[in-house]
């Protein structure tokens, strides 16, 4: 009870940091709440808080990270699949291979931190800040890591929203290919839904159902992610024991996309958990921020931008390639 109690502050801090960033960002989705959250949290980061409050700042770093992630859940429908159909699958295969081979091999060349590079990479390929979020305490990223992944993340969202119905009017692509094109190469939710509608109302409902497909492949890649880095793991330290590294939480998540299909949940009540889910997920930016170095953010800040804007550039060419050459 008493650990309980030492969280509260750090956690209430967090929420009354998150209320701003949340009503912002539901105004400017392109840029996102939990973009800002994590700003406000750096903004922060000089302030010497009390020391009662870093419990819980840690505890909601982590854990509510992986709490909101359950509850995101709530918000797929897995008869999504089905109706993105054979094509679109065949298509993440492609563009979500690329982007991992991409950002392992640039990361290398870069020399980036292996963490970082792997955040990055899973943002591209799968969907931005929500994967991100699943993938950083698997891989027990530090703060500075992910606050660099969401960064990079968040600067190719905005340009992809404003760019690619730019550039699917000058290829002449269709309803359905700019659809599946924006849906597999633009990395988050808002940003899809941006780019999507300004193309046309048929070509953003389509890339809404890839994205979401897009979004299911948090399950078995944080699953592989937490075998390869147990193993990191196990090698450097001698042992290791399995059920302490996997990622437990994103079955809990599989679970709730399970009930948001298959029982008949109240879509007010779905709706409801998704947005504490979300919120949820600005208050982790927020205590995120807080326990980052700025200093050190921007002096590494080039090589994580770079291995973005690579690993985004490769993944749009692979999907307008398999699109035209292989479907």
């Amino acid at each position: 009870m008493n650990s309980v109690t030492t969280k509260i502050p750090g956690i209430a801090l967090a929420a009354v940091l998150a209320f701003p960033a949340w009503l912002i960002g539901l105004y400017l989705p392109i840029i996102g709440s939990p973009v800002l959250g994590i700003l406000f949290g750096i903004i922060l980061s000089f302030w010497t808080r009390p020391a009662s409050l870093q419990a819980g700042i840690t505890f909601t770093g982590k854990k509510v990270l992986q709490y909101s992630i359950i509850l995101m859940g709530f918000g797929l429908n897995l008869f999504n699949i089905i109706r993105a159909g054979g094509q679109t699958l065949l298509l993440m295969v492609f563009t979500l291979t690329a982007a991992f081979l991409t950002a392992y091999i640039t990361g290398k060349l870069l020399r980036t931190e292996s963490r970082t590079t792997t955040l990055i990479g899973v943002g591209t390929a799968i969907c931005g800040g929500s994967a991100i979020a699943a993938a950083a305490p698997v891989i027990q990223a530090k703060d500075e890591e992910v606050a660099h992944s969401i960064s990079t993340i968040f600067l190719f969202n905005v340009i992809a929203a404003f760019l690619f119905p730019f550039l699917g009017h000058l290829f002449g692509m269709s309803n359905d290919q700019f659809g599946l094109w924006a849906g597999t190469a633009i990395n988050d939710t808002s940003s899809v839904v941006a780019a999507g509608y300004t193309f046309s109302h048929d070509a953003g409902n389509l890339a809404v159902i890839v994205k979401l497909t897009r979004t299911l492949m948090i399950v078995p890649v944080t699953i592989a992610l937490a075998l390869i880095f147990s193993r990191k793991d196990k090698e450097s330290k001698g042992s290791y024991r399995f059920s302490k590294i996997f990622p437990w939480f994103v079955l809990w998540f599989a679970a709730a996309s399970v009930i948001s299909t298959f029982i008949s949940v109240p879509q007010a009540l779905l709706g409801f958990l998704v947005n504490v889910g979300k919120y949820m997920i600005v208050m982790a930016m927020v205590c995120i921020g807080l326990n980052t170095n700025l200093v050190k953010l921007l002096k590494n800040g080039f090589r994580p931008i770079l291995l973005g804007l690579i690993c985004w550039f490769v993944l749009a060419i692979v999907s307008i390639f398999v699109q035209y050459w292989i479907l």
